[in-house]
């Protein structure tokens, strides 16, 4: 292997970003330049994709290594404290700055609110107060900033225009 891609998001960075290290890099350098490309702070810790702890700094990259590389989130806090709404009850827990809104909520509907699978694929998490529906691989860090650490999403439903593939403009109206 000659190249390891890094794929990465982190606090203030919303957009998926790419580098590419070569196998012997610890977390340690691949944060140093992540850090310097983006003018970050120094005390980010870097996260796997869903992975609930931060890397330890001395571990070399190359043993991270998924099928497509590393997936990983840059942040300074080490949790973000997450409630999420539906209808009137509202859930609380503390996620990794790393995890998906896709797992994110899988966690609410399913687990906390016991939907289906299918009535689960017919809601989406929006950020409380705001019409923004996060994309289901976005990373909680990157909506929650230091030293806040914390974040409010509505579960709402998906608001679909069923069979109107055809229809025009002026037939929706």
């Amino acid at each position: 292997m000659t190249s390891i891609d890094i794929f990465y998001q982190g606090e203030g960075i919303r957009g998926i970003e790419h580098l590419e290290v070569g196998p012997g890099h610890t977390v340690a350098a691949v944060k140093a330049l992540i850090v310097e490309k983006h003018g970050l702070e120094n005390d980010v810790l870097l996260f796997l994709e869903n992975s609930d702890e931060p890397l330890d700094e001395l571990m070399i990259v190359i043993s991270h290594v998924g099928r497509t590389g590393i997936n990983a989130h840059l942040h300074r806090c080490r949790h973000i404290e997450v409630a999420v709404t539906f209808v009137s009850e509202t859930v609380h827990h503390r996620f990794s700055p790393g995890t998906t809104i896709d797992r994110l909520k899988h966690w609410a509907a399913e687990d906390k609110f016991r939907m289906t699978e299918e009535e689960a694929g017919e809601h989406v998490l929006q950020i409380a107060g705001t019409q923004d529906r996060p994309m289901p691989g976005t990373h909680l860090g990157t909506l929650a900033p230091c030293p806040e650490c914390h974040i409010a999403f509505d579960l709402v439903p998906d608001q679909r225009v069923n069979g109107a593939a055809d229809a025009t403009l002026e037939d929706l109206t």
